[in-house]
Protein backbone atom coordinates (compact mmCIF):
# COMPACT_ATOMS: atom_id res chain seq x y z
CA UNK A 1 0.00 0.00 0.00
CA UNK A 2 1.49 3.22 -0.84
CA UNK A 3 1.82 6.62 1.18
CA UNK A 4 -1.31 7.92 -0.38
CA UNK A 5 -3.15 4.88 -0.32
CA UNK A 6 -2.35 4.99 3.65
CA UNK A 7 -3.48 8.94 4.29
CA UNK A 8 -6.96 7.37 2.60
CA UNK A 9 -7.20 4.50 4.52
CA UNK A 10 -6.54 6.61 7.60
CA UNK A 11 -8.81 9.51 6.42
CA UNK A 12 -11.67 7.31 6.18
CA UNK A 13 -11.36 5.56 9.88
CA UNK A 14 -13.45 6.40 12.33
CA UNK A 15 -13.57 5.76 16.07
CA UNK A 16 -16.48 2.77 16.72
CA UNK A 17 -17.49 2.18 20.45
CA UNK A 18 -18.15 -1.18 21.59
CA UNK A 19 -21.85 -1.46 22.62
CA UNK A 20 -23.88 -4.94 22.07
CA UNK A 21 -27.17 -3.41 22.02
CA UNK A 22 -30.20 -5.45 20.79
CA UNK A 23 -32.07 -3.31 18.24
CA UNK A 24 -35.42 -3.63 16.51
CA UNK A 25 -35.76 -2.66 12.69
CA UNK A 26 -36.89 -2.77 9.30
CA UNK A 27 -35.64 -4.03 5.99
CA UNK A 28 -36.81 -2.75 2.87
CA UNK A 29 -39.41 -4.85 2.73
CA UNK A 30 -40.86 -3.93 6.01
CA UNK A 31 -40.76 -6.62 8.11
CA UNK A 32 -39.41 -6.33 11.07
CA UNK A 33 -35.65 -8.00 12.36
CA UNK A 34 -33.70 -8.16 15.27
CA UNK A 35 -29.94 -6.72 15.27
CA UNK A 36 -27.01 -7.08 17.50
CA UNK A 37 -25.32 -3.76 16.97
CA UNK A 38 -21.98 -4.83 18.04
CA UNK A 39 -20.51 -0.99 17.41
CA UNK A 40 -21.52 2.42 16.68
CA UNK A 41 -20.05 5.86 16.02
CA UNK A 42 -21.78 8.69 15.06
CA UNK A 43 -21.87 8.17 11.59
CA UNK A 44 -22.65 4.42 11.25
CA UNK A 45 -22.85 0.99 12.86
CA UNK A 46 -21.70 -2.51 12.82
CA UNK A 47 -24.19 -5.17 13.68
CA UNK A 48 -25.27 -9.18 13.77
CA UNK A 49 -28.37 -9.94 12.16
CA UNK A 50 -30.01 -13.20 10.95
CA UNK A 51 -31.46 -12.43 8.19
CA UNK A 52 -29.02 -11.51 4.61
CA UNK A 53 -29.16 -7.79 3.66
CA UNK A 54 -28.02 -6.88 0.19
CA UNK A 55 -25.58 -3.56 0.07
CA UNK A 56 -27.34 -0.29 -0.90
CA UNK A 57 -30.56 -2.15 1.12
CA UNK A 58 -31.99 0.63 3.90
CA UNK A 59 -32.92 -0.42 7.19
CA UNK A 60 -34.91 1.71 9.80
CA UNK A 61 -33.50 1.25 12.84
CA UNK A 62 -35.17 2.19 16.41
CA UNK A 63 -32.67 3.34 18.95
CA UNK A 64 -32.90 4.95 22.08
CA UNK A 65 -32.59 8.76 22.56
CA UNK A 66 -32.29 9.65 18.62
CA UNK A 67 -35.41 7.47 17.66
CA UNK A 68 -35.27 6.08 14.55
CA UNK A 69 -32.52 6.27 12.19
CA UNK A 70 -31.95 5.49 8.57
CA UNK A 71 -28.56 3.09 7.90
CA UNK A 72 -28.34 1.80 4.56
CA UNK A 73 -26.11 -1.28 3.93
CA UNK A 74 -22.32 -0.54 3.25
CA UNK A 75 -21.02 -4.49 3.50
CA UNK A 76 -22.22 -7.85 4.36
CA UNK A 77 -20.17 -10.70 4.95
CA UNK A 78 -21.53 -13.88 7.04
CA UNK A 79 -24.17 -12.90 9.14
CA UNK A 80 -22.18 -9.44 9.74
CA UNK A 81 -23.27 -5.62 8.38
CA UNK A 82 -21.54 -1.87 8.39
CA UNK A 83 -23.89 0.61 7.63
CA UNK A 84 -23.36 4.30 7.09
CA UNK A 85 -25.98 6.61 8.01
CA UNK A 86 -28.44 8.45 6.17
CA UNK A 87 -27.28 11.45 8.84
CA UNK A 88 -24.69 12.10 11.29
CA UNK A 89 -26.51 11.87 14.98
CA UNK A 90 -25.43 15.06 16.74
CA UNK A 91 -22.31 14.61 18.99
CA UNK A 92 -24.44 15.69 22.41
CA UNK A 93 -26.73 13.39 21.39
CA UNK A 94 -24.53 10.60 20.27
CA UNK A 95 -23.09 10.69 23.64
CA UNK A 96 -26.49 10.74 25.52
CA UNK A 97 -26.98 7.70 22.97
CA UNK A 98 -23.91 5.83 23.55
CA UNK A 99 -24.92 5.93 27.88
CA UNK A 100 -28.28 4.38 26.98
CA UNK A 101 -26.70 1.69 24.70
CA UNK A 102 -24.01 0.77 27.24
CA UNK A 103 -26.52 0.62 30.24
CA UNK A 104 -28.67 -1.40 28.48
CA UNK A 105 -25.76 -4.10 28.55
Amino acid sequence: MGLAQAAITEDRAITRDEVHYRARATGPDMRPVTLLIVNMSALGLMARCDVEFAVGDRLRVSLPVVGTVIAEVRWWLGGRMGCELERTIDLADYYELLAALLKAR
